[in-house]
């Protein structure tokens, strides 16, 4: 198999990086809201909604493993992001959107009980 060239300076690959990192983060976040909705869908119609009890849906415990294994990839990214936003200067940087990170704990989404 042959390698691929890619042209273009360091800055140019940071960008790319940048990119893809920032769609990576946005497709996640977007996966930990469903999940989150899931996990609630799940305590209300079981009527359980504190992970100690027995009587916990068995639905809602990889859900919420997999909800918090997502978030530390998010925080994972975010911090590659930074690093390469400090790599290269700003002014190349595409202008900086407000991104939330989706850190939700369970116990917020507990709180949440009316979702």
């Amino acid at each position: 198999m042959s390698k691929l060239h890619h042209s273009g300076t360091a800055q140019e690959t940071a960008l790319r990086q940048a990119a893809v990192i920032r769609d990576m983060i946005r497709d996640l976040e977007r996966t930990v809201q469903i999940l989150n909705i899931s996990i609630c869908t799940e305590e209300e119609r079981v009527r359980v909604f504190d992970s100690s009890d027995p009587a916990y849906p068995i639905l809602a415990r990889p859900l919420i493993a997999r909800r918090d294994n997502l978030n530390v990839t998010i925080a994972f990214l975010a911090q590659r992001l930074h690093a390469i936003a400090v790599a290269i200067p700003m002014a190349v940087l595409e202008p900086a959107r407000s991104t939330e990170f989706s850190l939700v704990s369970k116990e917020s989404v507990e709180r949440k009980a009316a979702c």
